[in-house]
């Protein structure tokens, strides 16, 4: 009973990028190739509420649940791990036709094939755990 409230959140999201069209290997063809504004509007409405929540969590002095501030450090500078690693989430994007946000959203639509995604990105993020202090960050 504890985490229903994140179960509703949960299907809620997965509800609105399924009928958005935002898990469509299609609407993600389509962006690819510079052939429909639908995913670059999605995408472009994400970017302005996310600059928007956190101005407003940082200029209110917002609290978490349990009263503490929330703090988000800066990020680190750096060009080169920030364009790696947007060339291969991007490569592996474009290859799979989506982007790993909606993998179980596209498993409970009953698209089983994604099941070799979520394979990979478990494996991608367990090889990156052991890695993680060998590569430059």
């Amino acid at each position: 009973m504890k985490f229903l409230k994140y179960l509703l959140v949960g299907l809620v999201f997965g509800i609105v990028l399924t009928k958005s069209e935002a898990v469509s290997w299609y609407r993600i063809y389509e962006m690819f190739h510079f052939q429909s504004f639908h995913m670059f509007g999605i995408i472009m409405t994400a970017v302005v509420v996310g600059v928007v929540g956190i101005q407003l969590i940082k200029r209110n002095n917002v609290k978490d649940i349990t009263g503490q501030p929330i703090v988000i450090p800066d990020k680190d500078k750096g060009f080169t791990n920030y364009m790696t690693g947007g060339i291969l989430f991007g490569l592996g994007w474009g290859l799979i036709g989506t982007c790993p946000g909606p993998i179980f959203i596209l498993i409970g639509a009953g698209f089983y094939g994604i099941g070799l995604v979520l394979l990979g990105a478990l494996v991608g993020t367990y090889l990156y755990g052991l890695l993680r202090n060998k590569l430059p960050h």
